[in-house]
């Protein structure tokens, strides 16, 4: 007589499974396809601002699939959060609803970073349309601070309309988002409002503390670091806020419809 154990993977939920491969995929096809065949992934599947012309509809959701291929760290701590909190969630939930919730949060972290970029570009998109409207750099005088951290130019009045246009498509390409960490922000902001009072160790910080203390300090730093803008800081803080922000949301029409702890 022999007792088969439940293998490792057998005990994760079917959606967190699935949602682990495919980011896992993902991931190999920006490493492979690029060497391969030339073709930039991440350029194609990874979420531009709206305004620039490598901006696409699909990559509201496409875009939380990708992830950092300069190293493997990116896709596993996204993945580990996603492992650790979200098989906990579906196993409350069900397959459905926590995929609707992850999906929701991803798409939602989406939006509001493109809100922050609107804002923060706001000014000078505004300029550039003068500008090109009347065929010189004048109207950027007042972005001259903003525009040297990624051009070089002599003088802005003396470029034309051309080299203005030229000049925006490049400056609007530059921002691109990747990265499931909206969706797993959604996630842990979840699991603290389900659970608040189980305790978490965290491997930097290796005291106990409450999970809604958790979500609480975690979300206050992203708050302080999106604002703060440091230099040569690449994460998406906002977009960390914004799926927190979706998932406080959705959270609270399911508490208003007496089914947050239902499946």
């Amino acid at each position: 007589m022999s007792l088969n154990k439940p293998s490792f993977f057998s005990q994760i939920p079917s959606v967190v499974l699935n949602l682990i491969i495919i980011n896992g995929l993902f991931w190999l096809g920006s490493i492979i396809l690029p060497a391969k065949f030339g073709l930039n992934v991440t350029d194609i599947l990874g979420m531009h601002y709206w305004e620039s012309d490598k901006f696409y509809l699909y990559q509201l959701v496409s875009y939380m699939f990708m992830h950092d291929t300069s190293s493997i760290s990116h896709l596993f701590f996204n993945m580990f959060g996603l492992y650790m909190f979200g098989r906990i969630l579906e196993q409350v939930w069900g397959s459905k609803k926590f995929l609707l919730y992850y999906m929701a949060t991803g798409v939602g972290a989406a939006i509001v970073q493109q809100l922050f970029w609107t804002v923060e570009l706001w000014d000078v998109s505004r300029a550039f349309s003068a500008a090109i409207a009347e065929n010189s750099g004048a109207a950027l005088i007042s972005q001259e601070g903003f525009l040297s951290r990624y051009f070089r130019f002599s003088n802005l009045e003396a470029l034309t309309a051309i080299d203005l246009i030229s000049m925006k498509t490049v400056l609007f390409n530059l921002p691109v988002t990747v990265g499931a960490s909206g969706a797993v922000f959604g996630i842990l902001l979840a699991f603290g409002w389900l659970f608040p009072d189980i305790k978490l160790v965290m491997i930097f910080f290796p005291v106990p503390i409450r999970a809604r203390v958790f979500v609480i300090l975690y979300g206050l730093a992203e708050l302080f670091l999106g604002v703060a803008n440091y230099s040569g800081d690449s994460v998406a803080h906002f977009a960390h806020l914004g799926g927190m922000i979706f998932g406080v949301l959705l959270l609270l029409y399911w508490r208003k419809k007496g089914v947050l702890y239902r499946q």
